[in-house]
């Protein structure tokens, strides 16, 4: 199954123009939506999401118009929105057993789904806990499990990872992994690490315009032989801002190392770098 949208566009009553003209075609598997806050990323998960209404465009899952025929879209949705609502005495076990019965999943079948979802995310030995009293990865293991309910042939993740520690977002990374493998699972996010270790595609979205799209690698590829890096002092930091076309920075041993993209050797000292995604990332909203 594969997802296309087409010239989809999206103004609000304020003026703000959150989409204009997206296209991307979304195969199976994992695919990356990179940019910054307030490209657009989360317009246009919601207009996926059947939460919201496009004003122009097409989108297509398979088959279904996801537009105009939003209960079958609904069918097979798993949606994980960047903040979800918990009741906050349930536990995960009635919750989730509340969710399958609103996705119309009856008597045994439904006790067994929530059972087998569970130990899908790891929960199960906190069941009869409440899930307004889990960590920031346990309730996304929990969104993942409610986002699976009822075989979803389209997953929608929005800025899953914020705020978790790193062995949280490890384990999250390898249950989408996993789920990546037999439906599209859409992440929306800015964090550059989290498309590069886990998405086979990605699009970078930009002021709700696509600057690029395609595998990460190929992205990469667009930079070869035009990063370089120095190492500088921050009291250097604003004269280099100033002079060169600084994509990215970062600090080592308490020192600034500074990316340039350039065609030829920027100036003395800059030696050649291999780029990052997060490089990609950068020359692309700077562009």
């Amino acid at each position: 199954m594969k997802l296309s949208i087409n010239n989809l566009s999206k103004t609000y009553p304020n003026g703000v123009q959150a989409l204009k003209n997206v296209s991307l075609e979304i195969p199976t598997g994992m695919f990356g939506l990179l940019g910054p806050n307030g490209a657009g990323k989360s317009t246009l998960m919601r207009i996926l999401a059947t939460l919201q209404e496009a004003d122009s465009g097409t989108a297509t899952l398979g088959d279904i118009d996801v537009l105009k025929d939003k209960d079958s879209v609904r069918r097979v949705l798993g949606y994980l929105p960047q903040e979800f609502g918990v009741y906050p005495r349930m536990s995960a076990l009635n919750m989730l057993d509340h969710f399958a019965t609103l996705k119309g999943i009856a008597g045994s079948e439904r006790k067994e789904l929530v059972h087998t979802l569970l130990h899908r995310v790891n929960l199960w030995d906190h069941r009869k806990k409440a899930v307004s009293s889990y960590s920031g990865g346990m309730r996304q293991r929990f969104g993942i499990a409610q986002a699976l309910i009822g075989d979803p042939k389209l997953i929608i993740v929005d800025e899953p990872t914020a705020g978790l520690d790193p062995g949280e977002r490890n384990r999250f990374y390898n249950l989408l992994s996993e789920i990546g493998e037999n439906v599209i699972v859409i992440l929306s996010t800015h964090i550059v690490d989290d498309v590069h270790e886990l998405c086979s595609n990605m699009a970078i979205i930009n002021l709700g315009e696509v600057v690029f799209t395609g595998a990460p690698s190929s992205a990469l590829q667009t930079l070869d032989g035009k990063i370089w890096q120095k190492v500088i002092t921050k009291a250097e930091i604003e004269n280099y801002n100033q002079e060169y076309k600084v994509i990215s920075s970062k600090l080592v041993a308490g020192k600034p190392i500074i990316h340039i993209l350039s065609e030829e050797e920027p100036g003395e000292g800059f030696q050649p770098a291999a780029p990052g995604l997060e490089d990609v990332f950068f020359s692309k909203i700077m562009a």
